[in-house]
């Protein structure tokens, strides 16, 4: 009773990312700066997959055909590692992408190539890595009034 009430506690504590599903596949198709597709290793049709914590601008905006073409250049055609968090909306996979030993997400924002999310206020996980490529002038901070994808969609739609 004592060793099941500690293995039930140690589940408790352990980090939600060890608990949340995942699995490696091979990216087949990039559909904008911050959704890809990936194919699972054990076969089967190719999963629409929605990076987490990140947000690359629509694809009629300014520098968002170059955030698509850079994790296109990144990632299309490799394997990676998807640690999934749950299903949006539109049914993608909410996840993390790892290729390598690098978490794509922070690539992207470091690179300049998307925003950090935020939440209820709070900044998110890569704001760091945001404010670094703002101040260095990286990618879509080299263009003066860039909008967040957030507030572009509000402001002008959906690209067609």
């Amino acid at each position: 009773m004592r060793a099941t009430a500690l293995l039930l506690a140690a589940a408790l504590c352990a980090p939600a990312v060890l608990a949340a599903p995942g699995y490696r596949g091979s990216v087949t198709h990039v559909t904008d700066g911050d959704t890809l597709w990936v194919r699972p290793r054990e076969g089967g049709t190719p999963v629409q997959v929605r990076l987490l914590d990140v947000d690359a601008p629509e694809g009629c905006q300014a520098f968002g055909a170059q955030a698509t073409q850079a994790l296109r250049a990144r990632v299309l055609h490799q394997r990676v590692g998807v640690r999934t968090r749950g299903v949006d909306d539109y049914g993608r996979q909410l996840a993390h992408v790892r290729h390598g030993r690098e978490d794509i997400g922070a690539w992207l924002v470091r690179s300049g190539y998307a925003w950090s999310m935020s939440f209820r206020g709070k900044p998110g996980p890569y704001a760091a890595l945001e404010a670094q490529a703002r101040s260095e002038r990286r990618g879509l901070w080299a263009l003066p009034g860039a909008l967040e994808p957030r507030s572009f969609r509000k402001r002008f739609g959906r690209c067609q």
